[in-house]
Formats: structure tokens, sequence, C-alpha cells
């Protein structure tokens, strides 16, 4: 069975309901695709397991997060919400995604004392902070809870949520997964924020989020 018909398979099941674009479109990204392991903290987001060992991830919930999240979002100025991600696939989708929201990207290696140390070059006091993955983004989580700023994450169903805030639901290391969670999200938050019109588009496509690094 080929990589697509898998995401078919295991994602045809759950319920439909009006989302933020095409349910089929959520599928053939793989957003519902979790790992092969799970938490205490994920298991309300998992909608059943495949005969593969894989946990499906509920599309409905994680629109649902989007939408929670970017009515969040929308209530800071965009230069005081910091968007961070050491992941592979995670530094395109971030550095777009702050291009559309006008938020700061940090898509390389974080400076410890970046959020806690006024002495170091990099510091910054943001209100809210955006990571993609609690475990590759361990440090900036740590410094976030020290500091007191809010966090929203990107979980998948083998993460903690210890430390975070707000939590979205989805497979947060696939590179299209990554492209049209934070590709909708940017334009969930201009929605919100009456930037464009509820039912507009954004102007660029979902693929200028698409990491173009390929894997070895």
């Amino acid at each position: 069975m080929s990589e697509e018909e898998v995401k078919v398979e295991i994602g045809n099941e759950i319920p439909e309901k009006e989302l933020l674009i095409d349910r089929d479109k959520y599928l053939a990204a793989g957003v519902h695709i979790g790992t092969k392991l799970k938490t205490k903290h994920t298991l309300k987001w998992i909608y059943r397991t495949t005969s593969y060992g894989l946990y499906v991830i509920n599309i409905n919930l994680t629109d649902d997060r989007i939408r929670i999240a970017a009515k969040f979002f929308s209530r800071f100025p965009p230069e005081k919400i910091l968007v961070c991600s050491v992941r592979r696939y995670g530094g395109q989708p971030v550095r777009k995604f702050c291009e559309i929201v006008k938020a700061i990207p940090i898509d390389r290696r974080f400076i410890p004392g970046t959020l806690t140390n006024p002495m170091v070059s990099s510091f910054m006091e943001p209100k809210v902070i955006l990571i993609i993955d609690p475990h590759a983004d361990k440090q900036v989580l740590k410094e976030a809870k020290a500091a007191r700023i809010p966090v929203v994450s990107l979980i998948d169903t083998d993460d903690m949520v210890d430390g975070i805030d707000l939590v979205i639901p989805t497979n947060n290391r696939g590179r299209k997964a990554l492209s049209l969670i934070m590709y909708l999200l940017a334009r969930q938050i201009l929605r919100e924020k009456g930037d464009i019109l509820p039912n507009e588009d954004l102007k660029v496509d979902i693929s200028e989020f698409e990491s173009k690094i390929v894997a070895k």
C-alpha cells in the first residue's frame, strides 16, 4: 500500500464537519498521521489506532484548535509574537508564517538566555511564543516558563504538554503537514484581525510554506 493510500485509509473514518480547508487536503498533507507512541497528555486527540500501529489524530480537533489559537494570537501585537523551530522541516514554515503575520522568527539554534538574560545580545521580551515541537524546542519552553510567557505548541501523539498553555494536535514533523498547519494558522490570524475577509485566502500558496530540504 502506498503512502497516499495509507493517508486516506487511516483518515477516512473521521466524522466530517465544516473545516477551514477541504478535508481531503488535511488528509493528503498527513496532518492526522501520528506516531506509534502516545502519552497520557495526547489521548484526548487520538481518534483511533491503525493496523500499522500508528495513532490517528482527529483532524476535527486540530481544526478547532487552529481557530482557538488564531483568536488568541490576534490579541497580541505581531512584533510581540515569537515563533521558534529547530526542526529540519520547521524553518521555512516558521519564516513564511512570520513574514505573513509580521511576527519574529527563530529558525535556527535557540541561544540560551534569549528570554531570561538581558545581558545576551539575542535577548527579547515577547508576549507569546509559538513552538513547533516541545521536545526539539525544549530550551525555548524552559525559558518561557521561567519568564512566564504563554506558549502555544504543535504537538504529536508522543509529546508531553508540560509548560504549554495551548496545544494544536497535529503531525508536527511531516513537511507537508507543517506547511499546511502554519498556512492555515497564519490565514486564520489575519481573518481574526480583519486584515483579510472571513472567507478570503492568503495571497501566497501553501507550497511557499513548505521546506525544500530533501530528507537524506
